[in-house]
């Protein structure tokens, strides 16, 4: 149980040709002494070799903690599946992994991050793989990309689609995994977990039991270790006879650039006073027009970009808890956060499981949910997973796919050109010059979002932009909503070279929305 051993000790065990599964979110929760110990016993040894990585979300950023860059090296990893990549500003260096992907010098697949955590407990119970209608008519459809982000992927298929009591499924067979590396906050001397000082606690557990019950290995990198006996059973989440090894690592950091916030993981709760506003802009507007969907009670599910400012919108009109907030990373309730702390949850009301939120998410027990796009197009699909020039400016579809497989209605917000010089004022948005291009496509590069399917469930679906709201019909992409100053025939359906359609009975939108004040929502 849970000997306590060196980070090198710990990775001599793994064999060449082993399947990894890694328990991370970014920074948060990464295991990254243990992912840094292989890629230097590599250098070493030459061993291990030929790895296959299983990351439901990804292992590392691109702002100090490496993650999976720290095993991206030639005869090292061979293939790759996951949720999501490390990704950040164009500004910085492309990290290793997106290198070997788009070299493609590894066979690396995109699965959305629910069905990577269905794969571990299917795995784990020897059952047939996963059988699901998340990701149909995405890319992850086989009759698409299947998953894969290169053409070595695209040679050895993960998915098919099957047919089953008179419906089409897409079915992921099993793959075992040998080793599972975990991170928690403390671990005892028999090598259980306890996450106290960690801001979710992820799918370690369901990775463990997946490796336990197929006779691999289990590593957990720990900030600490104290005597057996002295947790509390009710607060062990990972229990020692499931693990094998114990690293500690006193300076893992929390989260990306965050060593450590008692109110990340819940041991104290901020004032609403202490969370930043919105920063005035046009941004904060689409989040404005984004929040007019909610109404008190109501249970939303938020994701990066735009949408992550719309907790920030209630907390300025002064109900920062009328809506209940789910993230993928488990938090639910309070007030998540932006930025590097971006998948973290502040005042959060409890910590769900990564996996038992995904269940969640696919079976659509939400209100709604609040997500960002890269590109839309005429047919209402959404990319926000492949940037073919800058892959790594995306990190991949995440639990995107999961979120909206079912989702009753979904807000998109997002710009409509890129690089427009915009005006705003009181009064209204104006467009002084416009953009290199429209985010209002014929084709995205990546469906990540089916319109198609969208309307065959009788999904309701929003495109908040600076210029207008759009929705989804028959016909495609229509604007049923203007933004004040925008001129409906230039800015909209000349930008988007007629793939936007304008409403005969087209409102426009409130001036409310653009005040330097609180725009008087109420729950």
């Amino acid at each position: 149980m849970g000997t306590i051993v060196s980070a090198s000790e710990a990775v001599g065990k793994i064999a060449d040709g082993a399947i990894i599964t890694v328990s991370s979110s970014s920074a948060l929760g990464c295991p990254d002494s243990v992912l840094k110990a292989i890629g230097e016993r590599f250098d070493q040894e030459q061993h291990p070799q030929n790895l296959t990585m299983i990351h439901p979300i990804a292992a590392g950023d691109m702002y100090g903690v490496k993650g999976i860059d720290h095993i991206a090296k030639d005869g090292l990893l061979s293939t790759v599946l996951a949720g999501s990549y490390p990704s950040g500003s164009s500004n910085l260096p492309m990290p290793e992994i997106w290198k070997m992907v788009v070299e493609n010098r590894v066979t690396a697949y995109n699965v959305p991050s629910g069905i990577l955590f269905d794969m571990h407990r299917e795995a784990a119970a020897r059952r047939p793989g996963v059988i699901t209608k998340v990701g149909l008519k995405t890319f992850v459809d086989p009759e698409r990309e299947g998953c894969a982000m290169n053409d070595r992927a695209a040679g050895a298929p993960i998915v098919r689609r099957v047919e089953f009591d008179g419906d089409t499924w897409l079915h992921f067979p099993n793959i075992y995994p040998d080793v599972c590396i975990l991170r928690a906050t403390t671990a005892d001397e028999r090598g259980n977990l306890t996450y106290e000082h960690e801001g979710a606690y992820l799918g370690g557990l369901e990775q463990a039991i997946a490796v336990r019950n197929n006779g691999g290995l289990v590593i957990a990198q720990v900030e600490r270790v104290t005597a057996a006996g002295s947790l509390r059973p009710h607060d062990v989440r990972v229990p020692g006879h499931l693990v094998d090894y114990v690293v500690v690592d006193e300076d893992q950091k929390q989260t990306c650039e965050t060593p450590y916030d008692p109110a990340i993981s819940g041991q104290v709760m901020r004032p609403w006073s202490s969370f930043e506003l919105a920063e005035h802009g046009i941004e904060k507007v689409i989040a404005r027009r984004a929040a007019m969907e909610l109404r008190g009670g109501m249970t939303a599910n938020l994701g990066f970009g735009i949408s992550a400012m719309v907790p920030r919108i209630l907390l300025e009109e002064g109900h920062p808890d009328a809506v209940t907030w789910a993230i993928e990373q488990g938090a639910v309730g309070g007030m998540p956060l932006t930025g590097f702390a971006f998948g973290c949850a502040s005042n959060a009301d409890g910590y769900v499981p990564s996996p038992q939120q995904f269940i969640y998410f696919q079976g659509a027990g939400f209100d709604m949910s609040f997500l960002s796009f890269l590109e839309v197009d005429v047919e209402g699909n959404v990319n926000v997973s492949k940037l073919g020039k800058k892959p790594y400016l995306t990190a991949g579809c995440g639990g995107f796919v999961d979120i909206t497989a079912h989702a009753r209605k979904i807000v998109f917000s997002g710009w409509f050109e890129a690089g427009a010089q915009m005006e705003m004022d009181a009064t209204g948005i104006r467009v002084r010059a416009p953009g290199k291009f429209t985010k209002m496509v014929d084709q995205v590069e990546h469906v990540t979002f089916s319109g198609e399917r969208a309307r065959e469930q009788g999904q309701e679906v929003l495109y908040i932009t600076e210029r207008c709201v759009m929705r989804l019909d028959d016909k495609g992409l229509i604007a049923t909503e203007i933004m004040p100053g925008i001129d409906p025939e230039r800015d909209i359906v000349g930008a988007s070279e007629g793939r936007v359609r304008v409403a005969e009975n087209a409102v426009t939108m409130s001036t409310k929305l653009l005040a330097n004040a609180p725009m008087g929502w109420t729950p």
